[in-house]
């Protein structure tokens, strides 16, 4: 079930010939009815974003979308005016095979940075996508595998909510992303749909929120990308009043759906990330503040002495101390307690006694578990990360 499970929406993934591979590589979603719909974004805090960041913001202005275009293997990022002309020029071509205005499409670009990119296969590719878009599974699945770079596996969610009054909303989703995940957000593409009937202003307030849980609380290597975007397209097609405020049931059912897809796609990257053998679900409770909780918890994720203890299978629970004691997050390190897999081994900041047999044997999986209490306060935040391996070296030791 992918961004094409709602029904209005159509998708198709092609290979242009962008990758030397030969792989898919262009991908195109749009509107059934070629109509402008709904649409809001949320894009990388990386102040050297990439032209297509740049282009879809300014065409995201008047907060209304009929399609995204997405390519992988070239970012179109630092590549100056003339990236910004190319990643407009996916926009007007995509936009005369639909009948739109080039305005209302957005551009979405993922691979090698600081490479000009080549139009050749993006002028013969995007009219062959517009001319294979079609509803079903299939398209949408197609569209997700055209945004792999170094995943091994494409993602793709999908979530209903009901709204109380008979009607129910759906919400479709697609990424893409393996490595330089770290908030906020990812080296990632996301594009979410939703027949919701909701404004713009309240479909961003419902993109945010859902982004903050998720792809903003996703580790893998502490790098912020370039390219991170995320992209929800709202068609209205489930009827009923419009959603104009952020609040009430309505408001909170297409948030909740839209947060469901979201976290999902985020736990898949993970799954999914460069090299690891261990995704860890981390927690820090106790925090004076969200804030101070949510700091404390990415300042562990992002330490590479506690992946790297991980990686050894080892719960070296000194070096999350002292991450946490570090953060910038009040804590009076003898008031602390962590927990690796359910077994407390620091309590009041000095070792607990434990059962080493069961430590050592939950930490052989892949699944880790990792809670920290402050015992400040009521603040609570978590993270997914994954451990650092040779693997991971490899794959990004040279250009990739």
């Amino acid at each position: 079930m992918s961004v094409t499970a709602v029904p209005g929406f159509e998708a198709a993934g092609i290979a242009a010939g962008i990758k030397p591979s030969g792989n898919p590589d262009l991908a195109v979603v749009a509107t059934a009815d070629r109509q402008a719909v709904t649409a809001a974004g949320v894009f990388t805090t990386n102040l050297a974003c990439a032209a297509p960041v740049q282009v879809s913001r300014r065409h995201l202005v008047d907060g209304r979308a009929a399609a995204v275009v997405l390519n992988s293997g070239n970012a179109n990022a630092a590549t100056g005016d003339q990236g910004r002309a190319d990643a407009l020029r996916m926009c007007t071509l995509t936009a005369d095979g639909l009948g739109v205005a080039a305005s209302d499409v957005l551009v979405c670009s993922t691979g090698l940075i600081g490479i000009p990119m080549r139009m050749d296969p993006i002028e013969s590719g995007v009219p062959q996508a517009v001319a294979a878009l079609a509803a079903g599974p299939e398209a949408g699945h197609r569209a997700a595998v055209a945004l792999m770079t170094t995943d091994t596996l494409s993602k793709e969610s999908y979530a209903e909510a009901d709204l109380g009054d008979g009607r129910t909303i759906r919400v479709g989703g697609m990424a893409k992303g393996a490595a330089m995940l770290a908030p906020s957000m990812a080296t990632m593409l996301a594009v979410c749909t939703t027949d919701a009937v909701v404004t713009p202003e309240v479909l961003h307030t419902a993109l945010e929120r859902a982004v903050s849980d998720s792809f903003n609380a996703l580790i893998v290597d502490a790098c912020t990308s370039t390219n991170d975007t995320v992209l929800v397209l709202a068609n209205g097609a489930a009827g009923g009043p419009v959603i104009d405020r952020a609040g009430g049931h309505a408001y909170h059912a297409l948030a909740e759906a839209l947060a469901t897809v979201c976290a999902d796609l985020a736990a898949q990257m993970a799954a999914d990330a460069e090299g690891a053998t261990k995704h860890v679900h981390l927690t820090v409770r106790g925090a004076r503040s969200a804030a101070e909780a949510r700091i404390a918890a990415r300042a562990v994720a992002a330490s590479q002495l506690v992946q790297c203890s991980l990686y050894g299978s080892d719960p070296y629970w000194g070096r999350v101390l002292s991450e946490l004691g570090a953060s910038g997050a009040f804590l009076d390190p003898e008031a602390v307690e962590i927990a690796y897999n359910g077994i407390t081994v620091c309590r009041h900041g000095i070792a607990a006694l434990h059962d080493e047999t069961a430590l050592v044997a939950s930490m052989a999986g892949r699944d880790i578990t990792i809670e920290c209490d402050l015992h400040a306060g009521r603040g609570s935040a978590s993270v997914r990360f994954t451990d650092l391996t040779h693997a991971y070296v490899d794959e990004n030791m040279g250009t990739s």
